[in-house]
């Protein structure tokens, strides 16, 4: 059931793609700001209940519903549900717009556009970024991004869903993921304060819930990369900074297709100076991960059907 919703997930993803602004992620955000408004009372036990109704209350309800229609109107219902749910929680395409522009920008050699962009893209100025820097922080971006958009998705509703609990993943994963930024973007003076222990409370939360998929997706990385300067880099980034789980995926990245990536990854090999050819080599990776573990989902759902 697992390889079959998300394969149909992604195939519907990538026919028609979720827009930007649209009902669920609306609705996503305003769940996040009413929990603020209402129980962010500035105390650590405030932080964890209002964290814990924001991410575990929306889990279970995906988890209710998929077992009332796996009682009431069988597993090809659920099996749609959960279709339901990964399309607005996983794929590629709620951020690959931004990569392809660039992408196309670099190779028309539109540096301007590229820079342009970018800004828009991540919110920086970069206008006095050389082509190699727009290179770095377009992979740099992308990485992190296929991890969170899939990869981390895949890790957590795989791994539920064998415990019967659904699509709960997904929607676990998705909304930790939102209000990890939430907490952390620059507050506007519209905008309600969230209290420092709601933050402290949401960063350790997603810390622990993404320290198991991050290193899934750097192991996937060096799997279908470059193995021994992916570990290498990898060990190494981790040796000295330990607590930072998005750096362990971009010193995987970096490996894998031996780029040098990040001001602070440090890799085991001599990466190369980022170059356009090097966008194409980490779209290669990044299919070729998803390759590797649909086989894997396949190969695991045969084995259940025959066991």
């Amino acid at each position: 059931m697992s390889f079959i919703s998300i394969l149909f997930a992604l195939l519907l993803e990538q026919a028609r793609p979720l827009g930007q602004l649209n009902p669920v992620h609306n609705t996503n955000r305003g769940w996040v700001r009413w929990i603020v408004r209402n129980f962010d009372a500035g105390k650590t036990q405030h932080g964890w209940l209002a964290w814990s109704l924001a991410v575990v209350l929306p889990s279970l309800l995906a988890c209710g519903i998929y077992w009332l229609l796996v009682m009431s109107l069988g597993w090809v219902a659920a099996v749609i549900w959960n279709i339901a749910v990964l399309y607005v929680t996983l794929g590629f395409r709620q951020f690959s717009h931004h990569f392809t522009l660039i992408r196309d920008a670099l190779y028309a050699g539109d540096e301007v556009l590229a820079r342009q962009k970018l800004a828009e893209w991540m919110r920086m100025d970069a206008t006095e970024l050389p082509r190699s820097e727009i290179v770095r922080h377009v992979i740099e971006y992308s990485a992190l991004s296929a991890h969170r958009h899939v990869f981390g998705v895949l890790a957590w509703y795989s791994v539920l869903s064998a415990l019967g609990l659904g699509p709960a993943g997904a929607v676990f994963y998705r909304i930790a993921e939102y209000v990890g930024r939430y907490v952390n973007r620059p507050a506007k003076p519209t905008s309600t304060p969230v209290s420092g222990a709601f933050q402290a409370c949401s960063n350790r939360a997603w810390y622990v819930a993404d320290w198991v998929p991050v290193r899934l997706t750097a192991l996937g990385f060096a799997f279908v990369g470059s193995f021994e300067e992916a570990v290498d880099s990898w060990r190494q980034y981790a040796a000295r900074y330990p607590d930072d789980n998005d750096g362990v995926v971009l010193a995987a990245t970096a490996g894998a297709i031996n780029v040098q990536l990040g001001e602070a990854v440090e890799q085991g090999g001599d990466g190369q100076i980022p170059q356009t050819t090097h966008l194409r080599a980490f779209v290669g990776l990044v299919w070729r991960t998803v390759v590797m573990w649909m086989v894997i989902l396949a190969l695991l759902s045969l084995a259940r059907l025959l066991g």
